[in-house]
């Protein structure tokens, strides 16, 4: 198996033109009848051997943590870090398998972060800012220091939400009060991301190589921390009572479905999905439809988007017109 970046790389080495690389890409989304571009393809797995190697380290790793607790619990944290680097040197640096590096990325970090929590914290049984504070800055340092070395297009995204952690950590141990603007904080930090993954995206339009890997986990991190303050704000998951409070959740939808259509990440509207569903069966409940409300629900709202699945490119074609031509310079490439 093989990736666009791979594809890319091998014309770097003069294995292949950038000509020919371009005729196959034309040629396969033809094949498929799609568009490479708006697929937003990812490598998750390249084979079951993925799968395999996934589940030896799983007992590998949760078998060493256990050993080093048992001494103390701080050196179980460092020895599945440590052991989830080493694997990582042969089977993501050498190998280039995608679901273990995704997997030992994961435990190699979250060994890092509760590090701090488990030298500080066990035995008092509760979790300190400044142990959430160290957390989050040495759990940024080793997602930069693991790029550094594989390049897991995760990384970037792990390591952008430790980060925002880490800040709204230090805003809430510096003022206490800050406590009660934790859902702006983390919308204002899902903002941020959004923003590090459209720079990440308008550095490859065609999606071609690993940065568009890179923007998609950054998105995919992004989408939950701007919809769940907008929606919880609003009070969309307490009693949905009026067709006024639906009408409110329907149009924040639109337009979050209209951001997701223009920068094509699915992402957003997959993250507010969950709302929607929720604000119309409260709805059919309150009208006395109450055994067949999320059946209705989900039929309305899995036809519309199955049809907007099936119509994404002429839908990119209606909304692209509406951007602004300096932005849509940022976009991905719509094809025809």
């Amino acid at each position: 198996m093989y990736t666009d970046d791979d594809l890319t790389h091998a014309v770097e080495q003069g294995i292949f033109t950038d000509n020919s690389i371009q005729q196959f890409r034309h040629y396969m989304a033809q094949s498929k009848n799609t568009n490479l571009v708006d697929e937003e393809n990812f490598r998750l797995i390249s084979g079951f051997n993925d799968i395999f190697v996934m589940i030896a380290s799983g007992l590998l790793l949760v078998s060493v943590a256990w050993l080093g607790t048992t001494i103390e619990p701080w050196l179980g944290a460092v020895a599945c870090s440590a052991v989830s680097w080493g694997l990582a040197e042969f089977f993501v640096r050498q190998r280039r398998m995608a679901l273990p590096a995704i997997g030992l990325l994961l435990t190699f970090l979250g060994g890092i972060f509760a590090l701090p929590i488990l030298f500080n914290d066990f035995a008092q049984q509760n979790v300190s800012e400044s142990s959430i504070v160290i957390s989050g800055i040495l759990t940024a340092l080793a997602a930069r220091l693991h790029w550094l070395r594989f390049k897991v297009p995760i990384t970037v995204a792990v390591g952008t939400g430790a980060s925002v952690a880490g800040v709204v950590a230090i805003i809430v141990s510096v003022l206490p009060a800050a406590v009660n603007i934790l859902l702006p904080l983390v919308f204002i930090g899902g903002l941020v991301t959004f923003f590090i993954a459209m720079i990440w995206d308008s550095g490859d339009r065609k999606r071609q190589t690993r940065r568009s890997d890179v923007a998609f986990w950054l998105h995919l991190v992004a989408a939950p921390m701007i919809v769940h303050p907008i929606f919880t704000a609003l009070g969309i998951l307490g009693a949905v009572e009026s067709v006024v409070s639906s009408l409110i959740v329907i149009g924040l939808y639109l337009i979050l479905a209209f951001i997701s259509i223009a920068v094509d990440r699915r992402a957003i509207m997959v993250s507010a999905l969950i709302y929607v569903v929720y604000a119309f069966s409260s709805l059919l409940d309150n009208y006395g439809m109450v055994s067949y409300s999320f059946a209705i629900t989900g039929l309305c709202i899995g036809a519309t988007l199955l049809i907007l699945s099936a119509f994404w490119q002429n839908s990119r074609k209606n909304v692209l017109k509406l951007i602004p031509e300096m932005l849509l310079l940022r976009l991905p490439e719509l094809k025809a």
